[in-house]
């Protein structure tokens, strides 16, 4: 049976749909992947912390009156600030060679977030409304439209992964991240810091934390209990793009949101399913991923 211009159509909407999602996606991932590929750091608290970063915004439009975007000049420093008090006052006492006990303090920091938001914020779903660029599209050949959000917070992703790709790799603090990664003891013995290493590390990664949580209240609605299934994207993401890339990372957050795009078109209950399973076949094909970074 012939494809009529009709289902191409619906077939190429679904792509561009799924490719914007992944941007959100790759947002999702990136501090995962900063805070890995430093400090060899699973952060299962990391949704939780991107919803509180969403809830920061709420708060602060709450408070102040502001537009959803200034509300990045509070959250994401107030987020960056977060991340440096943890790392250096609660997470430098427990990494080590073994990784339990970062995983057991990750996962009591993601218990006591939730209930710290479903006590102030009560267990309502809240979002970051964006006035009419909620509804805002450009209208591509195909009579394909492009919602003006979805497109600006993909822009965001690029421009996230490229910032983070050039201070990982044209900066002496990349230098010092690279060396604190490859050999702690090493790199001590050389005079750094580790330890500051580690918590300007993790301050990065929860300031790319929060522009996520931003960008997704302004996308969607968020509940306070939300945090595990953004952090299931991000570990996705970044396990089909590879360990250790930010921009793999950015193509799996893109992949995962096409994936999921085209579950969705085929049944509507097989979305996020597509999603697990693609991420299972990558895993299966290429346990590093499908664009892991290389270092001579």
């Amino acid at each position: 049976m012939p494809i009529s211009a009709s289902d191409l159509s619906g077939w190429a909407d679904t792509l561009v749909q799924g490719a914007l999602l992944g941007g959100l996606y790759a947002l999702f991932a990136m501090g995962l992947s900063l805070a890995f590929g430093v400090m060899r750091l699973v952060n299962i608290a990391h949704g939780d912390l991107i919803v509180l970063a969403s809830f920061g915004g709420v708060a602060t439009v709450l408070a102040t009156g502001w537009s959803p975007y200034a509300t990045l000049l509070v959250v994401v420093p107030s987020m960056a600030a977060l991340g440096y008090l943890l790392q250096r006052g609660l997470l430098n006492r427990v990494l080590g060679t073994d990784a339990l006990p970062p995983l057991l303090v990750m996962f009591g920091l993601s218990i006591v977030v939730q209930n710290l938001l479903l006590e102030t914020f009560s267990a309502d779903p809240r979002s970051l409304g964006t006035g009419a660029l909620e509804t805002a599209s450009v209208r591509l050949p195909g009579g394909i439209r492009v919602g003006w959000l979805p497109l600006a917070i993909l822009g965001v992703a690029v421009l996230v992964t490229a910032g983070l790709e050039l201070l990982f790799g044209r900066t002496p603090l990349g230098r010092a991240f690279r060396a604190t990664s490859d050999d702690r003891a090493v790199a001590e013995l050389m005079g750094m810091s580790t330890a500051h290493v580690n918590a300007v590390a993790t301050a990065v990664s929860l300031g790319v934390a929060a522009v996520a949580g931003i960008f997704l209240a302004m996308r969607t609605t968020v509940a306070p209990s939300d945090g595990p299934a953004y952090l299931l994207y991000a570990f996705e993401a970044v396990i089909i793009g590879g360990l250790g890339s930010f921009w793999g990372t950015w193509a799996g957050g893109v992949i995962l949101g096409i994936v999921q795009a085209i579950g969705f078109r085929v049944d509507p209950g097989w979305g996020i399913l597509a999603g697990h399973v693609a991420c299972l076949a990558v895993l299966l094909a290429r346990p590093r991923g499908l664009f892991p970074r290389t270092r001579g």
